[in-house]
């Protein structure tokens, strides 16, 4: 698979080549944050795959922790060398406004996982195996992975990347997210 378009793209973390890949919806690209510090000879390049999250990416929302995980990524990658795969997969799959709809299903009680299910939806309808093709076209077939999500080792795996470590990228709960990170720990093996 072949970036739609690249760009130079500096940044408070740092600098970056950012790539645009075609994701289904022409004006909602799949988003490659490749650094532009080299992955020395010999070491392994780490990447994060993050699910795109416009309430805690943009607006810094604290009933998730992903915009820390975004932040915490970028910077991480920018100093070590590696890529931000940012994959169009807004509320576990289900897009904006059916995620909003299940804020409020967990403000009645449920957890992210219920309310996507109580609005027809599967708990978590993210396909991860696209970022092999954009892994494939960095020229990588191992990589370390910060994700605290299973289902990201496995879908690299099954695509042929090898995973050699695992890096854990977790943030203290807050009074806001703290029932939706037990969730995650307890559905989904701290699935984000």
């Amino acid at each position: 698979m072949k970036p739609l378009a690249t760009a130079q793209l500096p940044t408070e973390s740092g600098l970056f080549e950012v790539r645009a890949y075609d994701s289904g919806f022409r004006d909602f690209p799949h988003v490659v944050l490749l650094s532009k510090v080299e992955v020395p000879a010999g070491e392994v390049p780490l990447i994060r795959i993050h699910s795109e999250c416009w309430t805690g990416d943009v607006v810094g929302s604290l009933k998730c922790d992903c915009g820390p995980q975004l932040d915490a990524s970028l910077r991480l990658v920018a100093q070590e060398g590696g890529a931000v795969l940012y994959l169009r997969q807004e509320g576990r799959g289900i897009g904006l406004v059916q995620k909003l709809k299940a804020y409020n299903l967990q403000d009645q009680g449920l957890d992210t996982f219920e309310a996507n299910e109580q609005l027809g939806h599967q708990r978590d309808a993210r396909k991860f195996d696209v970022a092999a093709k954009f892994l494939e076209d960095l020229g990588w077939q191992e990589v370390r992975l910060m994700t605290n999500n299973p289902d990201k080792v496995n879908a690299l795996r099954a695509e042929g990347i090898r995973v050699t470590e695992v890096v854990p990228i977790q943030f203290e709960p807050n009074e806001f997210n703290a029932a939706y990170l037990a969730a995650k720990i307890k559905e989904a093996g701290g699935a984000v």
